[in-house]
């Protein structure tokens, strides 16, 4: 049986049709990984979920009663054969405070269990309050979401931008609003912005403006019980996020959330739409579910999934997440209207393969794929250690797509700006 590959530079080539023209409705679906995303070594990010629980642990370990309870959630978690990290902690201690009654566990009574359920989540958005140093330092030059928001303003565009994002930090506010660019996130009013829930659900609702669309929460968004209302203010420990844990799902029922994922839905429904997924790993069944039902009552939407899907150990690579048999190329097989492109292979109408040139391209090729693939990526990550090939070996058109990286798809975006101060020559020398 012939390997099935796919060509990169078709497909690529074809990205960048649906990305000028002005006939598409565009959204995108951020996750965590693109506020991990640098521009370059000066950049301030939001730590990764390892580090994250890390610095979380190392406070809570202050107190010697959590340090012990915490070890012993640990262990209880790895001997399930799970990842031990901040959601899976918090989980834990979640279904531990249902169940405990009057009893302990782990050291612990029930208000212990509450108390450092309270305190994990005000670590969760201590360490996502990153717009406090950016500013703080002066950083907003070394921010990556500053260049994708200069993208959507000079994009010339019919329908307005959308974005859809789990994430809580205020690194896409920063972008917008650095650039200059009017947009819109379902609160309305000046001295206690409330959320309007009616200008969510109507799709024409302020139509020229970018739309962001916070689907877990936000930083700096509360509850006020005398009016039963969601409204925005400085961030504090009363926030109300969609906190990473197994009630996600139960969560994201409740206003504002459903909201949002209504909007997400209702927005694959229409025609001619385009929905662009980057740094989100398709872990959110309930975000998913809204996807998959979408695409399926709507024959001329499309989701491209850009997938991070690079697997490490001990800070090297160790190979890919999207096999064969993953959990979401199943979804992708099943489904043709959904594309997932990964590092090394991609899942496109249902056909899973690996990506491969069909022809060594020439010098004036080789300055548009350098924007969003690498022919000289080692194939073998044992391959001296995964340095790049050098030198006289054999061409295969093998090789590694760069897009799933948040920072380089933003580049791979600029270089469709072409203007005399941001344009292809000028990006190319950068």
């Amino acid at each position: 049986m012939l390997e099935i590959t796919h060509d990169p530079s078709e497909y690529i080539r074809g990205l960048q049709q649906l990305l000028v023209s002005d006939k598409k409705r565009i959204a995108f679906l951020f996750g965590a990984g693109t506020s991990l995303a640098k521009k370059n070594s000066d950049s301030i990010t939001v730590p990764t979920i390892k580090k994250m629980t890390k610095d979380i642990e190392k406070c809570l370990n202050k107190t010697k009663k959590y340090e012990t309870a915490i070890e012993e959630v640990r262990g209880e978690i790895e001997g399930r054969k799970e990842s031990y990290n901040v959601e899976t902690l918090l989980t834990n201690i979640e279904q531990k405070i249902l169940i405990i009654g009057n009893g302990v566990l782990n050291g612990l009574a029930k208000n212990d269990f509450e108390k450092l359920l309270t305190e994990i989540k005000s670590q969760v958005r201590a360490v996502t309050s990153v717009h406090k140093q950016i500013i703080k330092e002066n950083k907003l030059k070394d921010l990556i979401h500053v260049d994708f928001a200069e993208w959507i303003g000079r994009a010339n565009r019919k329908y307005p931008i959308e974005i859809f994002t789990s994430n809580y930090d205020y690194l896409f506010e920063l972008g917008l609003e650095e650039k200059n660019i009017p947009f819109y996130d379902g609160f309305t009013g000046s001295y206690k912005p409330f959320f309007n829930s009616e200008s969510v659900e109507d799709m024409g609702f302020i139509p020229n403006q970018t739309k962001l669309w916070k689907i877990h929460g936000s930083l700096g968004w509360h509850f006020d019980d005398k009016t039963n209302k969601v409204w925005r203010r400085d961030s504090d420990s009363a926030d109300i996020l969609i906190y990473p844990s197994a009630r996600k799902y139960n969560e994201s029922k409740k206003q504002p959330y459903a909201a949002f994922l209504d909007r997400l839905a209702n927005f694959l429904k229409q025609s001619d739409t385009i929905l662009i997924t980057c740094g989100y790993s398709f872990s959110d069944e309930h975000i998913n579910e809204r996807i998959v039902t979408a695409l399926n009552t709507n024959t001329s939407a499309h989701v491209l999934a850009l997938f991070h899907d690079v697997k490490w150990k001990d800070d090297k690579k160790d190979g890919y997440l999207l096999t064969k048999n993953s959990d979401l190329s199943k979804l992708a097989k099943a489904n043709g209207k959904l594309s997932v492109f990964g590092f090394r292979n991609a899942i496109i109408g249902g056909q899973y393969g690996k990506w491969k040139l069909k022809r060594q391209p020439d010098k004036d090729d080789t300055i548009n794929i350098n924007f969003y693939f690498d022919e000289d990526a080692p194939c073998d990550l044992d391959d001296k250690k995964g340095e790049e090939k050098k030198g006289d070996e054999s061409w295969t058109g093998e090789g590694e797509l760069f897009l799933p990286n948040f920072s380089k798809f933003v580049t791979f975006l600029q270089s469709m700006i072409l203007d005399d101060k941001f344009g292809l020559e000028m990006i190319s020398d950068e």
